[in-house]
């Protein structure tokens, strides 16, 4: 296999086809592509750019690719590329709007999603090839979501609606969309100036409950999702029912509930055959959780598709292009890991590994042939590229890399770190560490939680890790109990037991600190939404250990997030209060351990400096969150910082906002984790 001639012609006045106020921002240089000078340092927007190409997919005959390009200062754009005369088309909403989640129909047909502002969406789009500027609305204003695309009918596909208004989502069930443009009305030139798009369905003018009486709404409580076949038709709802989620199937146009507890199991996909799923069962004697299929109607579980030695299955399934039968999995483990269950994609793997050496090879997709492939290859040092591979013709090339001005040879390699909790558990972190740290030079740390907290950290090319690994940092990424992958090693209640996380960020400090190679004196915390949540919780519990906090978008009382959600829920149905009361718990009831967990009720106890950062929009944590929290460190008279947002959500979506964000953050850690003086450094942090 040789590498071929052609490329994407993604030059940068292709992708930077607007100007923006970023032109004024000498810190933020988009024209820029390439890696700065050697002797440069690395800017802070370098490192927080979105991608220059992301999510490519072939049509089903693999004569075009689809892509997601980044335009101007942040906006997303939909790219068609045409392989065989290289011709390429863009198009994009007006002013600051997103494209996302692109899916083919056909060969000619795409839908996707369009945002603005990056808060709230504007609706569902269809697109043919050759008249991309011609795009016109499908469904407008109501969180359209696509479930599926039916493989008996292309052009109608299944599509989820809630009615998204100010604090309101309310379920209006699953229609079927028609993508015909002579049914749907006009065509709409999106860049024209006040287009007419009177042509889609507007949720403004049709505020009903139900909009397809095709696909009935469940039988019980609210719906929280839509699972489609493995052919794309509708088969299973998610609702909501007094605070906990059920499963139903459909089954003769009604829904029936599902004998599955899914307190105790996790729903990855359905599977190959009516009324299956495949899915991650209760853990038996102690052991991680496989992924294996579980028949809906019963509740029994069957064969074991992915067997686990060391993690609860966390990862995605691949399928068939044309069967649609589940062909592989991708797990993420300590690293990412591709199975497969065809001799094809296993050899194919093979010859992918020793084509791109040094990197992880993921398969992203294929033609209906299965001739024609594309592909992303990264590492930890390497943000991904996308290449494609022609099977029969032995050729490949490179597509686009996602940050082409990022230089490997100039980023630090991310370690497993391995630790065990205070009652013994075993558990991993990601550690980078900066260019020249050693024991005799140990550098600063920043401990680094991941939000959710039921998400986790994969490894791979990390922005955050890198900057602050590139301003003289360690970065320790630690896992906790709450972490995606470890529930099986944990009692059931460990998992909302909050204080027993910050416990196991606590462990997971002090056992690198133990082994020298980091600063004893020099140590901080740093997290988003729950990870800004524990980034307090460390700094108010152990007054010793950090020199500094850094919070973004977090929640810091959970009474109050509680009683946030049963406004919600009095007014418009949310189902999130009774889930939140039922997990963890009633704070009328429990006075004593939601005092606890609300580290905003001890800001007394803070003896460091804090920063705090928040977006007025937010739809997780409500900014009141961050806002109590700086006027309690005002009353305490703690040192602090702050940077808030009106206009962003859960957390920086815009990239000056980011920049703003980092460049504050690079130096409220340059004050606050500065060398202490010999005789206080022998004393430990303060």
């Amino acid at each position: 296999m040789h590498a071929a001639t052609f490329k994407l012609p993604l030059c940068a006045s292709l992708l930077l086809s607007a100007a923006t106020s970023l032109a004024a921002d000498d810190r933020i240089d988009l024209k820029r592509i390439t890696p700065v000078a050697p002797t440069e340092e690395i800017p802070v927007a370098d490192f927080f750019r979105p991608a220059m190409l992301q999510e490519p997919k072939l049509n089903p005959s693999g004569t075009h690719i689809a892509a997601i390009i980044t335009a101007a200062e942040d906006r997303h754009q939909l790219l068609v590329y045409e392989l065989k005369t290289q011709k390429v088309e863009i198009v994009g909403g007006p002013g600051d709007s997103d494209v996302s989640q692109v899916n083919w129909l056909n060969d000619r047909r795409l839908v996707y999603q369009l945002s603005k502002n990056k808060l709230y969406g504007i609706g569902l789009f269809a697109a043919d090839v050759g008249s991309l500027d011609e795009s016109y609305p499908l469904l407008q204003y109501y969180g359209s979501s696509l479930v599926g695309i039916p493989t008996d009918n292309r052009l109608r596909p299944l599509v989820w609606n809630r009615w998204d208004g100010i604090q309101l989502q309310r379920d209006l069930g699953v229609a079927e969309v028609d993508t015909d443009i002579h049914s749907t009305g006009k065509a709409v030139n999106l860049i024209a100036a006040g287009a007419d798009w009177s042509g889609a369905m507007d949720a403004r003018a049709n505020n009903e409950r139900h909009i397809d009486d095709r696909y009935p709404l469940p039988e019980q409580g609210t719906g929280v999702g839509y699972l489609a076949d493995k052919n794309g038709r509708l088969a299973f709802a998610y609702a909501a029912v007094a605070g906990q989620t059920v499963l139903e199937r459909l089954v003769a146009g009604h829904w029936e509930k599902c004998p599955i507890n899914l307190d105790h199991t996790t729903i990855v996909a359905c599977g190959n055959e009516p009324g299956q799923l495949v899915a991650l069962g209760p853990s038996v004697d102690g052991k991680p959780r496989p992924l294996q299929f579980l028949d809906a109607a019963t509740g029994k579980f069957g064969d074991i598709l992915l067997p686990e030695k060391a993690f609860d299955f966390t990862g995605w399934v691949y399928r068939d292009p044309v069967s649609h039968d589940i062909i592989g999995a991708m797990s993420q483990r300590s690293g990412p890991h591709a199975a497969w269950f065809t001799d094809l994609y296993a050899n194919l793997q093979k010859i992918l590994n020793g084509y791109f050496p040094g990197l992880y090879v993921q398969i992203v997709g294929s033609n209906e042939a299965q001739n024609l492939f594309l592909v992303a290859a990264y590492s930890d040092r390497q943000p991904v590229k996308y290449s494609w591979i022609d099977l029969e013709k032995h050729t490949g090339g490179l597509i686009k890399e996602s940050a082409p001005w990022i230089d490997p040879k100039r980023m630090q390699p991310e370690s497993v770190f391995k630790f065990k909790t205070r009652d013994g558990r075993a558990l991993e972190g990601y550690l980078t560490l900066p260019a020249g740290a050693s024991r005799k030079n140990p550098p600063p740390l920043v401990v680094v939680p991941h939000g959710g907290p039921w998400v986790r950290d994969y490894w791979g090319y990390n922005g955050e890790s890198e900057f602050l690994a590139s301003r003289g940092y360690a970065v320790l990424r630690p896992s906790y109990r709450g972490t995606l992958g470890c529930g099986w090693m944990f009692p059931e209640e460990d998992e909302y037991d909050f204080r027993k996380m910050h416990d196991d960020v606590t462990d997971a400090t002090k056992a690198l600190v133990a082994t020298g190679l980091v600063d004893a004196t020099r140590v901080a915390i740093m997290g988003g939404s729950f990870g800004g949540y524990l980034a307090l919780s460390g700094v108010v519990n152990e007054p010793a250990l950090y020199r500094c906090a850094v919070t973004i978008s977090g929640v810091f009382d959970w009474e109050q997030l509680i009683q946030d959600k049963k406004s919600d829920y009095n007014h418009f149905g949310s189902p999130e209060f009774a889930f939140l009361v039922r997990k963890l718990g009633d704070p009328k009831k429990q006075r004593e351990k939601f005092d606890q967990i609300a580290p905003v009720r001890h800001v007394n106890q803070v003896r460091v400096p804090v920063f705090v950062s928040h977006g007025g929009y937010d739809p997780i944590a409500d900014i009141g969150q961050s806002t109590r929290l700086i006027s309690e460190l005002e009353k305490n008279h703690v040192v602090h910082e702050s940077l808030i947002v009106r206009e962003e959500t859960h957390g920086m979506a815009h990239l000056t906002n980011d920049v703003e964000l980092y460049s504050r953050i690079e130096r409220f850690l340059a004050t606050n984790l500065a060398p202490l003086p010999p005789q206080a450094a022998a004393g430990g942090a303060p």
